[in-house]
């Protein structure tokens, strides 16, 4: 079972007042998410009127990811191919060959997911008895257990370790990596991986690479990808995740929080202050939002036509990719993109001074 450090009801009704309508999320809500993450939850609502996307992950969210994914994303006959095991193969070579000082590699896969991505690279890595251990890290217990049923499938005899970490929120421990056998050997470096378009998804992708960076050694990688190209030219046409997945994301995120769907509508749009597409819940009466708990009681009021973000996603153009890697103390060593230079994938180490 993955560790982890760090009630199912009805809906309740929204009831009319004079200042406009309530809602109390649910019982499942609060056994979904810790009281951290609910208090985490409410901060965001309160100054950015947010709900994070990595909270969609957790709970019934880790189901519609990994069908999302298994419908949209994997390869299949009439979808030969996928943008990031593509990439993933094409820099095999380059990856493998710059880590040969060390006969062994850690795979550190942080948001994990349903860890398909990976299949292939690591077969790779075992036929070339290189790969020392495999570790994935994701926000969501539920998304770990999904992991692990699909590494378990595929790598039998492989020994599979998982942990539940917020990459956003803190850097990756020393003891989730080491190999205890071996804490005084240097013949290992740590490849971290950090696929899909996750780090376009995240809020504060500046403490995301800083946290990254704070996890690795002098041998270490990181690998990222992403989508790349200017935000502000988005057509207004809703595809991929913009469309599937921030659809039932809304549905998910309705149900849990007490909204009702004839109160509120799904809007999509760039948003100029974080230079991303965004999917928000749009308000079209005045709402209360009641958070009680064991220790917790907060109120959220929000107006008619106010919108909550539940989606992001944000493209890079490279020199804005290669300042925010040099800000956080990363060094570009290299990067490829797909044949239709929509996506890139970055291979970082740390920087030299």
């Amino acid at each position: 079972m993955a560790q982890n450090f760090n009630r199912n009801s009805q809906f309740t009704s929204e009831i009319p007042t004079p200042q406009g309508r309530t809602a109390n999320p649910i019982t499942e809500f609060y056994s979904i998410f810790s009281e951290a993450e609910v208090l985490g939850i409410i901060k965001a609502l309160e100054v950015n009127r947010e709900i994070p996307l990595k909270y969609s992950y957790k709970g019934r969210g880790a189901t519609i990811w990994d069908t999302f994914y298994l419908k949209n994303i994997i390869p299949k006959w009439y979808r030969p191919s996928s943008v990031e095991i593509d990439l993933l193969k094409q820099n095999f070579t380059y990856i493998n060959g710059n880590l040969q000082e060390c006969q062994k590699l850690n795979i550190i896969d942080v948001g994990s997911g349903n860890s398909y991505p990976v299949k292939e690279f690591i077969k790779n890595l075992i036929q070339m008895e290189r790969l020392n251990q495999y570790i994935a890290l994701d926000i969501s217990e539920e998304l770990l257990k999904v992991s692990r049923k699909n590494f378990q499938k595929w790598f039998p005899f492989i020994e599979y370790k998982s942990y539940t970490i917020d990459i956003e929120n803190s850097c990756i421990p020393q003891f989730f990596i080491k190999n205890q056998a071996k804490l005084e050997t240097l013949d290992t470096a740590n490849l971290f991986l950090h696929l899909g378009v996750t780090i376009g998804n995240h809020k504060n992708r500046t403490q995301v690479f800083k946290n990254f960076r704070d996890s690795m050694g002098k041998n270490d990688f990181l690998v990222f990808t992403n989508e790349i190209g200017s935000n502000s030219q988005w057509d207004g046409i809703a595809r991929g995740g913009c469309k599937y997945h921030a659809e039932q994301i809304y549905e998910w995120i309705k149900s849990q929080i007490g909204i009702s769907s004839e109160d509120c509508e799904l809007v999509r749009k760039y948003d100029l202050a974080t230079d991303s597409i965004i999917a928000n819940i749009k308000l079209h009466h005045s709402y209360t939002l009641n958070f009680k708990s064991m220790k917790i009681d907060k109120s959220i009021h929000l107006s008619k036509g106010e919108e909550i973000t539940i989606w992001r996603h944000h493209k890079f153009e490279l020199p804005e990719l290669l300042q925010e890697i040099e800000q956080a103390g990363l060094q570009l060593v290299h990067y490829s993109t797909n044949k239709y230079s929509s996506h890139i994938m970055v291979i970082c180490k740390l920087a030299s001074n």
